[in-house]
């Protein structure tokens, strides 16, 4: 199998002291790929130092995360717009609405949103979105710039069919990591109404570990308990499952 890990935060403090025998492990599944998603100014250094450390496998990505938009967050993203001149990145991410945590910076997180996704059309790159208890004002803020050709992931997508089907229209995929595994989410029954053609696998490592390590530090080997979540739901093999996961992938990030 070769499997895509398109969303996982492997240089965090979290992961300091094992990451080499992290990346072992996944690699023994068949992960080949792990992206990783900026956050803020504070990991910049230490997710270049990974991608660095172990090049062709590990992708750093460009962004400023909704959670990070405070007072300073021009200065935040004149950072990220110094890094995108520098260099080339696989993507802008991840960025989007979160109107879980906090409203105080509603207005400020739909601009910086907005300027991301011009950057990322303006390179011909994919942008890698992140939105809670926000589903419909980001769906709406991204269509004219999907309009554009702008396209990427709603990463960690756990919402329903009306919204999956919106969201593929738009020509974006939907991130589905180890929530799939949670009973109460209902994802596995949402996969087997509308299968894999816009489904990319993700951990969000260290977040939202699939069953039976909920609670505990998420890894990119764990995928496997997602692809066998998919599979059953989908009446697929693990092997099918890969395999389509890994071209939609592919389609967005490039070979």
């Amino acid at each position: 199998m070769k499997i895509i890990d398109t969303h996982c935060h492997l240089y965090l403090e979290e992961y300091k002291k094992d990451i080499d025998a992290l990346i072992r492990r996944a690699n023994e599944l068949g992960v080949i790929k792990f992206y990783l998603p900026g956050i803020d100014k504070e990991v910049i250094n230490d997710m270049l130092v990974l991608e660095k450390k172990y090049p062709g496998e590990c992708f750093a990505m460009m962004g400023l995360h909704p959670c990070s938009v405070k007072d300073n967050y021009k200065e935040e993203l004149d950072i990220i717009e110094q890094w995108l001149h520098k260099r080339k990145f696989v993507a802008i991410g991840e960025i989007g609405l979160d109107f879980y945590w906090d409203k105080t910076f509603t207005k400020q997180q739909f601009a910086a949103f907005k300027l991301q996704m011009q950057w990322a059309l303006d390179r011909s790159i994919p942008i890698v979105i992140h939105t809670r208890n926000a589903m419909q004002e980001t769906v709406d803020t991204v269509k004219p710039f999907a309009k554009k050709g702008l396209r990427g992931i709603f990463h960690c997508f756990g919402g329903t069919e009306e919204e999956a089907k919106q969201i593929t229209d738009l020509g974006f995929y939907l991130g589905i990591g180890g929530v799939v595994t949670y009973k109460t989410s209902g994802l596995a029954k949402l996969i087997e109404k509308i299968g894999l053609k816009n489904v990319v696998l993700e951990t969000d490592s260290p977040y939202l570990s699939p069953i039976p390590f909920k609670g505990k530090r998420n890894e990119s080997s764990y995928l496997l308990y997602i692809i066998e979540k998919i599979a059953e739901a989908t009446n697929l093999s693990l092997e099918e499952v890969a395999a389509i996961t890994t071209a939609n992938a592919e389609k967005v990030f490039g070979k």
